[in-house]
């Protein structure tokens, strides 16, 4: 079993790997092996999670999935397949772990009197910064 958070754990049964060509690095050994690793696991049909759960790995990791409902992800940066596979696994329980954590409300605060006296403050010395780059009136002085 694989720990997501506290109360989800996804069987690593419901977790499918695809090996492909990688275009990271290792030369010409790159040409010759799979060493990409693409982790597939179907949000949609999974069992492990209830249906919040799913609506909100759906709606915040739905750039990763595919029309079917199925989360793709993908590692290279590594030699090994065995190494890619394991990035793949960490990658995807740490998008899980942002998915699945609550949204907690904004609460509405005031704009304290400082900031805006601050605010009206600096809007004066603006102010008067421009008042003085005016040429005098000389119009009736003599």
């Amino acid at each position: 079993m694989l720990r997501i958070t506290e109360t989800v754990y996804i069987p690593w049964t419901e977790l499918r790997f695809i090996a492909c060509r990688s275009s990271g690095p290792g030369g010409q050994h790159v040409n010759t092996t799979d060493t990409r690793v693409t982790l597939l696991f179907d949000v949609e049909n999974s069992p492990s999670l209830t249906q919040l759960q799913k609506v909100a790995v759906k709606g915040k990791l739905r750039r990763r999935m595919d029309k079917r409902g199925v989360l793709q992800v993908t590692s290279q940066k590594f030699r090994s397949q065995k190494t890619n596979k394991d990035s793949a696994v960490e990658r995807f329980v740490e998008l899980m772990q942002w998915a699945l954590k609550p949204v907690v409300p904004r609460k509405e605060t005031r704009v304290p009197k400082s900031a805006k006296r601050k605010r009206l403050d600096r809007k004066k010395r603006t102010a008067q910064r421009k008042q003085d780059r005016k040429l005098p009136d000389f119009s009736g002085e003599y």
